[in-house]
């Protein structure tokens, strides 16, 4: 792997449930890690579903080996949030792990 590819700062954040003074439970995103990636973005569409017009962008984010990640979590980059579709560890030399997420539109901090 070329290190010198990883040239995006990207936050990793898995979600985590904490409770308001009401007692009502109440759903946060906190870091997980905040790592360098190669992002490539492989496809992209827009729908019309239910008279809105819908756009899914998928991508790819390699980053080097990092255990703990999983598809419950997300990728914050530059205000943009991607949901983990799935995580796919490099299991010869434990080198990188490539994320394969996803961007709706109106997905954003």
């Amino acid at each position: 792997m070329d290190i010198g590819r990883l040239n995006k700062r990207i936050t990793i954040q898995s979600q985590s449930a904490s409770y308001d003074a009401a007692g009502q439970q109440v759903d946060t995103w906190t870091t997980f890690a905040t790592v360098w990636a190669n992002i490539r973005h492989k496809s992209g569409t827009e729908t019309i579903k239910a008279d809105v017009l819908t756009s899914t962008v998928k991508a790819s984010m390699r980053i080097r080996y990092l255990t703990g990640v999983n598809a419950g979590m997300r990728v914050v980059y530059q205000n943009t949030v991607y949901r983990i579709e799935a995580v796919l560890p490099h299991v010869e030399d434990k080198r990188y792990v490539d994320l394969v997420v996803e961007v709706l539109n109106g997905s954003s901090t």
